[in-house]
């Protein structure tokens, strides 16, 4: 269990702007990007009482959360993803889906996975059997990733954050989704024991404080 740094920060689209030519001169663009980005959908879960949404809410500092997320609406490229954070450190889980496996747990079926060998398919089973999780909303979103090998820093550009609201059609591209309120950018910054100061200074905008700005909460609050 590696746990990493995460800061995270809500910016303008002017900070956006700014801070994009400042990474682009200290740091790489991530390999998996397309021209400097990739479309990002995520289908997050919670319980009938919303039990990760008030934990994010009520400030709990040891909290998880599941989502199957898509890239590029590449249906080659699906993720079930576990993520733990406790204060200011977290860690991510990762299983490969397919579509048919993706498709089937958004259906209810899941059943098929008390038989995989992957143990954050078996945990996702666990929790969905002893807590009743089912999808919840879809989240859509633009990200710029930047690296840095040093620290193995980790740098993203988020913005055009959008809701599904009701919809959980996950694999549907034409599924509606729409800008959630005041939709911000967000810097987030991500790194192993240490940040090396050419990041630190590059990211530094010098009037912005830690936001405890979620996607998902955001996006509940058209329920």
């Amino acid at each position: 269990m590696q746990f990493r740094h995460e800061v995270k920060h809500e910016i303008s689209n002017h900070d956006l702007l700014v801070l994009r030519q400042r990474l682009k001169m200290v740091m790489k663009p991530d390999c998996h990007a397309v021209n400097g980005k990739y479309e990002i959908r995520s289908l997050y879960f919670d319980t009938p009482n919303d039990k990760a949404l008030r934990e994010k809410l009520d400030g709990v500092i040891t909290r998880e959360k599941y989502r199957i997320r898509l890239y590029n609406n590449n249906p080659s490229t699906i993720h079930l993803e576990r993520k733990f954070k406790h204060i200011g450190l977290g860690y991510k889980n990762t299983a490969f889906l397919t579509p048919e496996q993706a498709q089937a747990i958004v259906d209810g079926d899941v059943e098929w996975m008390f038989y995989s060998t992957n143990k954050v398919i078996l945990d996702f089973y666990t929790h969905i059997c002893n807590e009743r999780m089912k999808a919840k909303v879809i989240v859509d979103y633009v990200r710029e990733p930047f690296v840095f090998a040093p620290g193995n820093v980790r740098v993203t550009l988020d913005y055009g954050i959008r809701t599904g609201m009701s919809c959980t059609d996950f694999l549907n591209p034409d599924c509606v989704t729409v800008p959630i309120q005041d939709s911000p950018c967000i810097l987030e910054v991500k790194w192993d024991n240490f940040l090396p100061d050419i990041i630190r200074d590059a990211v530094q905008l010098g009037y912005r404080y830690n936001a405890a700005f979620s996607k998902y909460t955001a996006s509940r609050m058209y329920d």
